[in-house]
């Protein structure tokens, strides 16, 4: 039987909850609850959109210009962003996972970003899905297997579904009081700044999104019990939360304006989980270093409200 285009399919269910992941990037292709969509999907056999759902590694975000220095050594990566010029979303996007683990609601994958131009290092990336009565929870691994410390960040890249409609008619709690500023055009960041200087990105308190535009990264999150949460909810108070601890400071949200796809406009919102900010492997922010035979992980969770 034919592969289908998103990769080698892998079904989750348990709790209420079903979960649909594809080898291709690891990604969340379907999550729902109660038949309910929490998260915007696309079918098996479609070359996947926006990365939609996949895992970023071994950076979230883009790297400007695709050019960074590490260990006093200069390097220059492919620019997969070619629009703005950039890096986008690390290396392990379009790369087939092996199942390491599969269960009725468990799944670990793994893959090795091999030494390359741009990113002579070499890391085994391993990531589990697991289901249970809170939600679904990713939890992503880092090994570095190679000869030399390594730089490296990562996230998630689901698209959540707060209800009906689409994301102007949902309300958004998001507990940040930091914003990364970034230029109009290719989106380089230029400061950190308060959400006080700029009222309708501030979400601490709920309140309806409306035609806003976002596409930023925010920090200096509010925690309960270390845990910052994102949620995301329709007209009846229905929707979904995305949580996680502090091995992610930071958190891109982006209203996924894309006129020229009608289907696609606006139709989730972006919630991205993130070690480290935009550009981290020039500024250095929250960038993890990663010695030989070291490993870090990182953990975040979809749940149904």
């Amino acid at each position: 039987m034919m592969t289908p285009r998103s990769g080698r399919p892998f079904s989750l269910s348990g709790h209420g909850y079903e979960a649909e992941v594809a080898a291709v990037g690891a990604t969340l292709r379907m999550l729902r609850h109660d038949h309910r969509d929490l998260v915007v999907p696309f079918d098996a056999d479609e070359v996947r959109p926006a990365y939609r759902g996949a895992t970023l590694a071994p950076w979230p975000n883009r790297v400007v210009d695709g050019r960074y220095r590490f260990a006093d050594v200069g390097h220059q990566l492919p620019l997969t962003e070619p629009e703005r010029g950039h890096a986008l979303h690390g290396l392990l996007a379009w790369s087939a996972y092996a199942d390491r683990v599969v269960e009725q609601d468990r799944v670990v994958l793994v893959a090795t970003i091999e030494p390359q131009t741009g990113y002579p290092f070499r890391i085994e990336v391993e990531v589990e899905y697991r289901l249970d009565a809170d939600g679904l929870t990713q939890t992503v691994t880092a090994r570095n297997t190679g000869a030399d410390a390594a730089p490296w960040g990562t996230g998630p890249h689901p698209y959540l579904v707060g209800g009906e409609g689409r994301v102007d008619d949902w309300t958004l709690s998001l507990p940040a009081s930091e914003v990364l500023t970034v230029t109009e055009d290719r989106l380089i960041p230029t400061g950190l700044e308060a959400v006080d200087r700029h009222p309708e990105w501030d979400f601490r308190m709920p309140r309806q999104i409306g035609d806003v535009f976002i596409d930023h990264a925010f920090t200096a999150l509010a925690r309960e019990d270390g845990r910052a949460e994102v949620r995301v909810t329709g007209a009846d108070g229905s929707g979904v939360a995305m949580s996680w601890d502090e091995s992610c400071p930071w958190v891109q949200i982006h209203t996924a304006d894309n006129p020229a796809l009608p289907a696609a406009h606006r139709a989730g919102l972006a919630v991205e989980p993130m070690t480290c900010p935009p550009d981290a492997f020039n500024s250095g922010t929250d960038l993890v270093i990663l010695a030989p035979g070291d490993e870090h992980t990182a953990a975040w969770r979809i749940s149904a409200i």
